[in-house]
C-alpha cells in the first residue's frame, strides 16, 4: 500500500498563492488515481482535483477551475496542487489521496483507498 504526506499548506493573503505537495511512499504514485480533497470547519469533504495514473487527465471542482492546477513529479514519487488566486474560501484543510481502480476518475471521497494527514490552508481577506 501507499503512504502519503502532505505539506505546504500556511497562512495566505487572498489573491496570493500555495503549492501544496503530496509524497508517496510505498508505492509508486502512477499506480493511482491521485486527488485532493478539502475539507473545512462544519463542512463535508470536498473534491477538489484528480490525475489519472497516466498523468494524462485531470479533473476540477467547479469551484477551483482555472486557478489551481494538479500535477506529479515521476521521479520524487510526489503530487502537487498548484493553488493561484486563493480566496477566503479556499480555507481548509487539503488532503491528499489514492484511488487504486482502474477506470474512472472518480469525485467522491469514499472511492479513495488512501489518505495523507492533511494540510492547513488558511486565506485571509
Amino acid at each position: 500500500q501507499v503512504q502519503l504526506v502532505e505539506s505546504g499548506g500556511g497562512l495566505v493573503q487572498a489573491g496570493g498563492s500555495l503549492r501544496l505537495s503530496c509524497a508517496a511512499s510505498g508505492r509508486t504514485v502512477s499506480n493511482y488515481h491521485m486527488g485532493w480533497f478539502r475539507q473545512a470547519p462544519g463542512k463535508e469533504r470536498q473534491f477538489v482535483a484528480v490525475l489519472s495514473r497516466s498523468g494524462g487527465t485531470t479533473n476540477y471542482a467547479d469551484s477551483v477551475k482555472g486557478r489551481f492546477t494538479i500535477s506529479r513529479d515521476n521521479a520524487k514519487n510526489t503530487v502537487y496542487l498548484q493553488m493561484n488566486s486563493l480566496k477566503p474560501e479556499d480555507t481548509a484543510v487539503y488532503y491528499c489521496a489514492a484511488d487504486r481502480t482502474i477506470g474512472l476518475l472518480r469525485t467522491e471521497s469514499t472511492f479513495y483507498d488512501y489518505w495523507g494527514q492533511g494540510t492547513q490552508v488558511t486565506v485571509s481577506s
